[in-house]
């Protein structure tokens, strides 16, 4: 059953509950989102190790051809 973008969000604010969050539903199937994550706790990390603690407070929902979430375009960013 595909994700719903509240439902990306809720997991994402878990683990950022002071971050800007926006989910954007690429195709209308609720398969393929793109999410961009505006968070002061990414600076000092770089691109990489941004993206990953995003994809870890997915809780594995993107996890192999039997994940939730078939594909996320993922934008991190740092707070101006």
């Amino acid at each position: 059953m595909p994700m719903q973008a509240q439902e990306i969000e809720d997991l994402i604010r878990e683990s950022f509950p002071a971050a800007k969050i926006t989910i954007t539903d690429l195709a209308g199937d609720g398969n393929h989102y793109a999410a961009e994550v505006t968070d002061e706790s990414f600076r000092g990390k770089n691109r990489v190790q941004q993206q990953r603690a995003v994809y870890a407070a997915l809780k594995g929902k993107m996890d192999g051809s039997h994940g939730e979430l078939h594909a996320l375009a993922l934008t991190t960013k740092i707070p101006d």
